[in-house]
């Protein structure tokens, strides 16, 4: 019996997630409505959702920014890594709705801002489950699988969605607050994979 291969290339994989993305960062900006009048008064009708677009057009990037250097750094995906990205991908594609939601809304509404919190702590446990699910199939002893390590950005920002989420019906404030905390969290640049792609190369 002929042998199959059961490694697939990651060019078409990596090209949809690019479009999916790109989609989901246009539909966002098309939710910014153009004010009424000419004035700069004008505009702090639409301040909420501007900031919330700014917030979430973050989000995506880190989320965008991470993808790229981890597929950069496996050589092949399986069919289990295609349906973890997709389970990704359709919680990234849920933000424009729940961003909006929230913006239209000041910050001023517990549910809102809880549910935004639920669809950001959705994202960071499918980002988690799309990780293990290469390192997986790349294995423990992997140039990702050793560049990550214990991961414990992943973590935290798990733990910070939980209390955030909860905590809006206390003060949406302090839960839009941890919203922003773990996205600095991220800003802060992380060049794990670069550094052990250097270390490979340089070998």
């Amino acid at each position: 019996m002929r042998h199959i291969n059961a490694n697939i290339d990651k060019g078409r994989l990596e090209a949809f997630s690019d479009g999916v993305i790109a989609i989901i960062i246009t539909i966002m900006v098309l939710e910014l409505k153009v004010p009424y009048g000419h004035d700069l008064k004008d505009l702090t009708a639409v301040w909420p959702v501007f900031i919330n677009y700014v917030m979430s057009f973050i989000y995506i990037g880190i989320y965008w920014n991470n993808h790229h250097h981890m597929f950069h750094a496996v050589h092949s995906i399986n069919g289990a890594v295609l349906w973890a990205n997709l389970h990704l991908l359709f919680w990234l594609s849920m933000v424009p709705f729940v961003s909006s939601w929230m913006g239209e809304n000041h910050f001023s509404e517990p549910l809102p801002v809880a549910l935004y919190g639920i669809v950001l702590l959705m994202n960071a446990i499918a980002y988690t489950i799309l990780v293990i699910t290469l390192v997986r199939h790349e294995g423990k002893n992997s140039l990702l699988a050793t560049a990550l390590g214990r991961d414990w950005k992943g973590k935290l920002s798990i733990v910070f969605y939980c209390i955030a989420i909860p905590m809006a019906w206390v003060s949406t404030w302090i839960s839009f607050g941890l919203y922003v905390l773990v996205a600095a969290i991220w800003l802060i640049p992380d060049r794990r994979i670069e550094r052990k792609l250097a270390e490979e190369q340089a070998k």
